[in-house]
């Protein structure tokens, strides 16, 4: 008998109703921001093209219904052809002691990066060393039956993980199994006190980061927001109009 899967008999993937909304709604490009492609190429660099553009198409119909990020990696329910959501998971290699270790010289050694990790801002130096650059340091698994890898639903986790790291570009830490808060915790209580300068009057500040603006709208859910307008709004037009007018009024804010 032939073991192989005829995954033609599975029929096309069941729509989802609030699912996870990519902003991403067509194109190649996913991300926005240098972390959330940095990471997509680091992850098309080593996984089939082919299997990564089919996870893209799922993850931008909404396929991937909910996700948790942890420590090390990220697991979802992603809803496929069959009748229950598949359970699949995208693993990183965590650090050990050698490069936890090279991430606090790195952040020793250059003044203000601790104030940027801890406002929320990765700085883009420290990318050669959060980054995958080998299959070696991911790894991918599903409940459906196509053992490829990464299989679709798998690679759907790829395009959501780079979408909320242009949101939280930090949490490219927690997948490498490094906790923002000891990870801080751990620099202050290496720090000496320079008696000379005890009130920090010679001290250089660093930048205050500069966040992306993006109208407020962008990460509501599109669906509830919908809802909530048409409460008030005597059809669909009117619907259409709020929306136009509520994203006017957040750009507006940016000027």
């Amino acid at each position: 008998m032939s073991n192989v899967i005829d995954f033609g008999e599975y029929g096309k993937r069941r729509p989802v109703r609030g699912g996870v909304a990519p902003r991403s709604r067509r194109g190649a490009a996913f991300a926005r921001t240098w972390w959330g492609r940095s990471f997509l190429e680091a992850v098309e660099g080593v996984a089939d093209a082919g299997r990564l553009a089919r996870g893209r198409s799922y993850a931008r119909t909404g396929q991937v219904i909910n996700y948790r990020l942890e420590e090390g990696g990220v697991s979802a329910e992603v809803q496929g052809s069959q009748p229950r959501p598949f359970v699949a998971v995208l693993t990183m290699r965590t650090f050990g002691p050698v490069d936890l270790e090279e991430l606090a010289d790195a952040v020793r050694e250059s003044p203000g990066m601790l104030a940027e990790i801890a406002a929320g801002t990765l700085p883009q130096s420290l990318g050669p060393m959060l980054l995958p650059t080998t299959a070696s340091e991911l790894d991918f698994s599903c409940s459906c039956p196509d053992h490829s890898w990464p299989c679709k639903h798998a690679a759907a986790i790829c395009y959501v993980v780079a979408e909320r790291l242009d949101e939280h570009p930090t949490d490219l830490l927690t997948l490498r199994g490094v906790l923002l808060d000891d990870l801080i915790g751990g620099l202050l209580q290496s720090e000496t006190l320079d008696c000379g300068d005890l009130y920090g009057e010679h001290y250089e500040l660093p930048k205050l980061p500069d966040p992306e603006f993006h109208p407020a709208p962008d990460d509501l859910d599109p669906v509830l927001l919908r809802q909530a307008l048409r409460m008030t709004a005597e059809d669909e037009q009117s619907v259409a109009a709020g929306l136009r007018d509520l994203r006017a009024l957040y750009r507006s804010l940016d000027r």
